[in-house]
């Protein structure tokens, strides 16, 4: 199964440079060493480098490293961070471009003892480390009903100095199945474990090749104008009979390989792709707007909140973004950032929208989903309920070279609701790409979606 990682802000890069020592703390600007509310992390700035220390109660482990591109930004792999200093200058923020919201920082004199000392390698240790991740920053143990120290006695007698990486793999995927969350996964090189809802499926691309083929050739036969944006990841078409839009999204990012994928060029690509469809004389006719996200793996956040502000011809909040940030209490959390919605300065479609959505709407399919609920105008959610995974992803390197990824934050409506596990509901139910509805070359929700907005 793809890792759906969502809008995880550190990339992994490659780097031997040294990090920013406690001398630091004394320069001006950002340079110094940074501890972020909730993350479990330690940020070391310096000598042109961000280097990430990935801490628990009993370990510290360096994590990813970016490389400096101008004053309190730094870039990995196309993803832009950029840390910007507080009136004290003892407090700081830092942001990624493909995420929404801002993490905490706040500045400390030395690094954690732990980050002085290497980690030992032994199957134990690696267990103690991922176990104690899980434990100090999984928001939903309650939720899924899970008693994680119980997991722990359960499964720790079995590790011993002899224990293979692939018996530990093997133990470390019992660990989590539990949960089923499509953000949780173990990865060691190419083998992974992770798994969605029960009853959902995942959104591959074999999947979107053929639900897409299945919509062309029954919901779009005889569209009079269809056209694909973004290496197929966007497809626009108007329904016959000055019928609405039809916007079916598979994915937000992957629209471009230029500037190895950059948050920046998938913003371009969208709003090409937005510009040209959205003319004039298209928003004067257009009876209403379906927006498919049915088969939707997830990527930029930041860009969902970008299309929604072409959906809108006011200012409101999508959503309010918090953390768990006590790694000895679970009902702690960061203080919640609210994210806006703002009229785009472009030409902006305001009437009826329909959403369908299903158990293949992951990720920042379901955060854009979230951030058309209390849009301006008339919305409407057709289909099933979304998979239910909403948080940026942490990838948590072990000792031994493993890989852990976990959620460990929520995204809260105006009511301080959050749909982790369950996902955001319809709130008219058809069935979504059954066998039934492909044996009998039937489309419920979107047919439904077309009635909706004709009346």
């Amino acid at each position: 199964m793809r890792i759906v990682t969502a809008t995880a802000v550190i990339l992994t890069l490659a780097a031997s440079a040294a990090p920013a020592t406690a001398a630091d703390a004394g320069r001006s600007g950002t340079d110094g060493l940074w501890r972020m509310d909730g993350y479990g992390t330690v940020l070391a700035l310096g000598h042109g480098v961000y280097q990430e220390y990935q801490t628990t109660a009993v370990s510290c482990l360096k994590g990813d490293t970016a490389r400096q591109t101008g004053p309190g930004t730094y870039t990995a792999d196309g993803t832009v961070l950029t840390v910007r200093l507080g009136r004290d200058h003892d407090h700081a923020r830092l942001s990624a471009d493909g995420s929404v919201g801002h993490r905490r920082l706040r500045r400390i004199a030395a690094l954690p003892d732990k980050c002085t000392r290497p980690a030992p390698q032994d199957p134990r240790t690696a267990f103690d480390v991922f176990w104690q991740s899980f434990e100090e920053n999984y928001p939903f143990f309650a939720a899924k009903g899970v008693d994680w120290p119980a997991v722990r006695d359960r499964y720790r007698p079995l590790i011993h100095r002899d224990t293979t990486r692939s018996q530990l793999f093997d133990v470390f995927s019992r660990m989590v199945a539990p949960l089923y969350d499509a953000h949780v996964a173990v990865q060691d090189g190419d083998r992974v474990f992770a798994q969605g809802r029960p009853g959902t499926e995942t959104p591959t691309e074999q999947l979107d090749a053929r639900v897409k083929k299945f919509t062309v050739e029954r919901d779009l036969a005889r569209a009079p104008y269809r056209r694909d944006f973004a290496a197929g990841r966007l497809t626009y078409a108007d329904l016959p009979g000055n019928g609405p839009g039809y916007l079916r999204i598979s994915g937000f990012g992957g629209y471009t390989t230029a500037d190895h994928g950059s948050y920046a060029a998938d913003l371009a690509e969208l709003d090409r792709a937005l510009d040209t469809v959205l003319t004039t004389e298209r928003l004067r006719r257009l009876p209403g707007l379906i927006i498919d996200l049915r088969i939707n793996g997830g990527g930029s956040d930041a860009l969902g909140i970008h299309l929604a502000g072409r959906l809108t011809d006011r200012a409101y909040v999508a959503y309010a973004k918090r953390a768990r940030n006590d790694p000895a209490d679970p009902t702690r959390h960061t203080r919640p950032e609210p994210v806006p919605v703002l009229p785009a300065h472009a030409p902006r479609y305001t009437g009826p929208v329909a959403v369908l959505t299903g158990g293949s709407t992951v990720s920042a399919g379901e955060t854009f989903t979230q951030a058309l609920m209390d849009r301006p105008g008339r919305t409407i959610r057709i289909g099933q309920p979304t998979q239910g995974v909403f948080s940026d992803v942490m990838s948590r390197k072990l000792p031994n070279g493993m890989t852990a990824w976990l959620p460990n934050e929520e995204f809260l409506t105006h009511e301080g609701r959050a749909f982790d596990g369950t996902g955001i509901p319809p709130q008219i139910t058809e069935p979504v790409f059954t066998r039934e509805e492909f044996e009998q070359s039937r489309d419920s929700a979107f047919d439904r979606a077309v009635n909706e907005l004709e009346r």
